[in-house]
């Protein structure tokens, strides 16, 4: 089971039997059974025919329209299931209750001892690094985190420790040919930030499906604030993902020199930077792979893929809040 990502402009998607068969110009580029596809994004412009939509939505898979540099435009997605149980806790808990309180603490918990676990993993790769301010200042947004019980003060710890993270983000890049000031958003003005941006457009579309699958309704959320149209439970379980997928793939595709300068370009007038359709392939294809590869679940205590952890963390919160565990364990990986 994958995700197939539609990169060619004015592709024509459509069903061929039991396929989806995707062509440009009259030639296949993609021919592929149903029965392998978990979800399909579309970047850039593309026709998507009355019978595949038809089909994708009898199947359960969720189809996601992203711009051809990543920012997320809107989803076709079959009927949310009919498990109201989920949704009648989710709603429940919502506001200051002591549940929302608990599931913000492990998703502030669970993305910055990740993100400290990086710095000390790069930190032990490259003894010329001095990473330890950073990874103090973490270690200082993490300690109180137990002990606050108000969202707004969960929200400040959160941006206090990502600031730390963002601070040295810099020096994890070891090629002189990219660099990192700050993070910047909507849009992203150079290389690094349009590829963070990009990828965590990617993670939205696979954190979507899984709460989804889990019968939540995406956009009551308890971290990220209620707003018209945002999905704010993808976005918060989201987070302890981002250093784990999104930020690991960022640092190697440069590192390894993957993506070049020339994978990237401009435009003139908004200076947003985005890359090109073959820099997009390149970094499809390691989204891909990782998601795919596989660790040791520290709850389960058993081997599992990046793509199954999204669903299995969306499960645990469901238990959690429907009253059936104690505590909402997010996922940290050493």
């Amino acid at each position: 089971m994958g995700t197939v990502y539609v990169t060619q402009e004015d592709a024509f998607i459509g069903k061929v039997d039991e396929r989806l068969h995707i062509k440009f110009e009259k030639k296949t580029i993609l021919d592929v059974p149903l029965i392998k596809i978990d979800g399909v994004v579309v970047l850039g412009r593309a026709t998507v025919s009355p019978a595949a939509i038809s089909e994708l939505l009898e199947r359960h898979i969720p189809v996601t329209f992203l711009t051809e540099n990543g920012r997320y435009l809107g989803r076709i997605e079959p009927e949310v299931t009919k498990n109201i149980f989920v949704r009648k806790a989710q709603w429940q808990a919502a506001g200051e209750s002591a549940q929302a309180i608990h599931v913000v603490q492990g998703f502030v918990r669970g993305k910055l001892k990740n993100y400290r676990n990086l710095l000390n993993r790069r930190q032990r790769e490259n003894l010329d690094l001095d990473l330890s301010v950073n990874v103090t200042r973490l270690e200082q947004a993490i300690a109180p985190i137990e002990t606050t019980k108000n969202i707004n003060s969960l929200r400040g710890l959160e941006g206090a420790g990502s600031a730390a993270y963002f601070g040295c983000f810099d020096q994890l890049i070891r090629t002189t040919e990219f660099s990192f000031n700050n993070r910047v958003r909507r849009p992203p003005t150079d290389p690094v930030n349009s590829l963070l941006s990009f990828g965590y457009s990617l993670l939205r579309h696979d954190i979507q499906g899984a709460i989804n699958i889990a019968g939540f309704d995406p956009y009551l959320g308890y971290l990220h604030c209620d707003r018209y149209g945002r999905p704010s439970l993808a976005l918060d379980l989201m987070e302890e993902f981002r250093p784990l997928v999104v930020d690991a793939i960022v640092l190697s595709v440069l590192n390894k020199q993957l993506l070049t300068k020339a994978d990237f370009i401009t435009e003139p007038l908004s200076e947003a930077v985005s890359l090109t359709p073959e820099g997009r392939k390149r970094f499809l294809q390691q989204y891909a792979q990782k998601k795919q590869s596989e660790f040791k679940h520290p709850v389960f205590g058993r081997k599992c893929t990046y793509q199954e952890a999204f669903e299995l963390q969306a499960r645990l919160l469901a238990k959690y809040l429907m009253g059936e565990t104690e505590k909402y364990p997010p996922l940290v990986l050493k």
